[in-house]
């Protein structure tokens, strides 16, 4: 049967979404989030989203892009997803080679990329040349039946509880808080976020993101901690970012902004919450059990340079 891997088109769409819910069932991804990103990225990150046709079906898709903040130049990504029955038939081949030849033709040396672990995922990595680097565990809660941990009867002093809609009429502390907790984030591939611009287009506006359900603790009226809340608008809800600003840390408000906005997602009629930790990052991973999170699945980030 022939195939074809050509650019991902709006009519696309919902066959994208399939595809990624069959591959990597642990995250939140819609339509118009799909639609989003491929509309509103940062021209620096040369973005495409690739996908595989066979037979008029949508069997694959692959994002890859430049990480074009990243203080390291020639840093990339890629992921190819593949419907699992499509598998170990040239799908994912094709896909991260289009994405290969994407990428380092726009000064890509090293290209990084992830695989979970129990799909065949980094046994096809180390066959196209790539090596381990570092894990990251996906981690589920079931918000109907598990659990949540109360609120204190008091807060600790001086400490607050907002929404992030709260800083609707200017989010740039949002931003500066992000900001330093992103510099701070474990990973192979750092990011600088220093384009309010660039950060007010693909995160503040991302259609994902729910400014009511992002919970944001202040110590004496200054953005002390946060937790950034995506959800489908539906049933799921994925925490895309917790952190807590230096000088705050240790005292449990990263904790905090994670039970205040677990609960009210659950008060919203969400019943499935998902979250990803790096494997170094032990803080934060032995925050989200005592929050009764189990891990389900570890993806391994792969690396193979290039030139």
């Amino acid at each position: 049967m022939a195939m074809i891997v050509r650019d991902f088109e709006a009519r696309d769409a919902a066959a994208v979404v399939a595809v990624r819910r069959a591959a990597l069932p642990f995250e939140v991804v819609t339509e118009a989030s799909l639609r989003f990103t491929a509309e509103r990225a940062n021209p620096a990150e040369r973005y495409r989203l690739l996908v595989a046709e066979r037979e008029g079906e949508v069997v694959g898709a692959a994002n890859c892009g430049l990480a074009f903040e990243s203080p390291e130049p020639g840093r990339a990504h890629t992921t190819p997803y593949v419907v699992p029955g499509h598998r170990r038939r040239g799908v994912g081949t094709a896909l991260l080679r289009a994405a290969e030849e994407h990428l380092t033709a726009h000064g890509a040396t090293e290209v990084y990329c992830w695989a979970l672990e129990g799909s065949g995922g980094p046994e096809f990595a180390a066959r196209h040349g790539y090596r381990p680097a570092r894990s990251a565990h996906f981690q589920s809660l079931d918000l109907t039946a598990s659990p949540l941990p109360e609120l204190p009867e008091a807060l600790p002093p001086a400490v607050e509880l907002h929404t992030a809609a709260a800083w609707q009429g200017d989010p740039r502390p949002l931003f500066t808080a992000d900001a330093q907790v992103t510099a701070d984030e474990p990973s192979d591939v750092g990011a600088e976020l220093d384009d309010y611009e660039d950060w007010l287009t693909r995160t503040w506006r991302h259609p994902l993101f729910d400014r009511e359900l992002s919970t944001v603790a202040t110590v004496g009226g200054e953005i002390a901690a946060f937790t950034a809340a995506r959800t489908d608008g539906r049933t799921r809800y994925f925490t895309g970012m917790t952190g807590t600003l230096r000088g705050h840390r240790g005292r449990g408000l990263a904790r905090l902004v994670k039970t205040d906005s677990l609960r009210r997602a659950r008060a919203a009629g969400y019943t499935e919450a998902f979250t990803s930790n790096d494997g170094a990052n032990e803080p934060m991973l032995a925050v989200n059990r005592r929050l009764g999170y189990e891990v389900r699945a570890t993806e391994v980030r792969h690396v193979r340079a290039f030139g």
